[in-house]
């Protein structure tokens, strides 16, 4: 079982792409989980949300406290929130940034832990021309999951999610914007 907490801001779209994450894999026949911490619950207020995926039923039924990856939306949360919390030397951060992996481990002084940037926030802006920065951030999660959830699967849940909400042109941008961040993600 891989334990993800997703930290972002309200308004930012974390807990729906939480959800995505979870139908996708259970569509392909595992099992998986999707749970919001709202905490304040204002739009701009920090937030946490949870995934569990397993390829096995999963029985816990609490807030991730040892996240194996820890996917950070927002990147002002890495100077306010303790993104690192209950993590290992084994865990996986995947963070929206400008920065290299390496950059990032020594501004923020991060030992051990795997680290993969993506920059969703210029994904964000040049193919949807808004801040949101939560479907990149799925696409660049997808990639560091290696395979446990096929990229066309969140492609069906994203159109599922949003086909019926958003025009056919913000359909298409947020598809773009998964595959760019899938590509685009570096790891060290």
């Amino acid at each position: 079982m891989i334990e993800i907490r997703w930290h972002a801001r309200g308004g930012q779209g974390a807990v729906t792409a939480s959800k995505i994450l979870a139908s996708a894999v259970i569509r392909e026949g595992k099992y998986a989980q999707s749970n919001p911490d709202y905490g304040a619950e204002r739009s701009g207020a920090p937030l946490r949300a949870y995934n569990r995926v397993s390829e096995e039923p999963i029985t816990l039924h609490c807030m991730v406290l040892n996240p194996d990856i820890v996917v950070v939306v927002d990147p002002t949360l890495l100077k306010t929130v303790p993104f690192l919390e209950g993590t290992s030397e084994d865990a996986v951060l995947v963070i929206n940034t400008n920065k290299t992996p390496q950059e990032v481990r020594e501004k923020y002084n991060i030992q051990g832990r795997k680290i993969y940037t993506v920059d969703a926030t210029k994904i964000a802006m040049e193919e949807l021309k808004r801040p949101l920065m939560n479907v990149p951030m799925l696409g660049a999660l997808v990639k560091v999951l290696g395979g446990l959830v096929d990229i066309k699967t969140v492609e069906e849940d994203i159109k599922k999610t949003f086909g019926k909400k958003i025009s056919e042109n913000a359909l298409a941008a947020n598809v773009r914007a998964l595959y760019r961040a899938y590509e685009e993600v570096k790891g060290e």
